[in-house]
């Protein structure tokens, strides 16, 4: 009993100086950011919850009082304009990934060697809600970088974010879709072409800690981390590149 309650004692500061931060993460990332709290944890002992969504709508939420203590957003805007508002910390805006596109089927032997001779052929096009996803965005500028804006309008089928584009894909409801590279595994199968940099404008994938957040050192911690040599190398490894 004696050597119970000694092991309690030791065990109950650190409990103690546990913190838990709800982290607001754009869904492209919330793979990586999953695994980047567990090591957090494993690092600090404070506890990281990730809610996911379309990067306009989880800002609409924070907007309108959602208690997420830091932002893992999909653009730079976004958080530039959570500052301007007065809903996010002055000085703790810094990017953490560069955002990577890719035109995707999950057809193997569909040719996407030619991008605009697939759009042209494809039936239906899987893409992110560019309104509310800064991947969808891209994917629209780079159907006008192609000059297709036009012609594969009619054919786009939308999602609310990136994560649920890449589901159309995987489920065959649409022939093709413009998905985030890192979705791509050895297990994802298909075929893909990668979208080079320069036929979008950069995705700059910014984090922010929030107004609601601004005394959690949970949140502020898991902001720092993300500029860690450990967090870098998980990020790049997941197929980002790195800011």
């Amino acid at each position: 009993m004696i050597r119970l309650l000694l092991v309690v004692c030791l065990l109950l500061p650190s409990a103690l100086r546990a913190d838990t931060a709800l982290i607001a993460v754009a869904t492209n990332f919330a793979p990586v950011a999953e695994e980047l709290a567990q090591a957090f944890a494993a690092e600090t002992g404070d506890e990281i919850r990730i809610t996911a969504g379309a990067t306009g709508k989880l800002s609409a939420q924070i907007a309108a009082g959602a208690p997420f203590d830091a932002f893992l957003s999909a653009d730079n805007a976004t958080p530039a304009r959570l500052l301007a508002e007065g809903l996010a910390v002055e000085g703790t805006a810094r990017p953490y990934a560069l955002g990577r596109l890719a035109l995707w089927s999950a057809d193997p032997v569909r040719d996407l060697s030619d991008p605009a001779a697939a759009l042209r052929a494809a039936r239906h096009v899987a893409i992110a809600n560019p309104d509310l996803a800064p991947y969808g965005l891209a994917a629209m500028e780079v159907l006008d970088h192609l000059g297709l804006t036009g012609e594969v309008q009619p054919k786009l089928v939308t999602g609310e974010n990136i994560g649920q584009a890449f589901s159309m894909v995987a489920s065959k409801a649409a022939d093709v879709g413009f998905i985030a590279a890192s979705s791509l595994t050895a297990e994802t199968g298909g075929s893909a072409w990668a979208i080079p940099a320069e036929d979008h404008a950069p995705l700059i994938q910014s984090a922010v800690l929030l107004a609601h957040g601004a005394d959690n050192k949970a949140a502020a911690g898991f902001l720092a981390f993300l500029a860690s040599p450990v967090a870098r190398e998980m990020i790049g490894s997941a197929g980002y590149g790195l800011p």
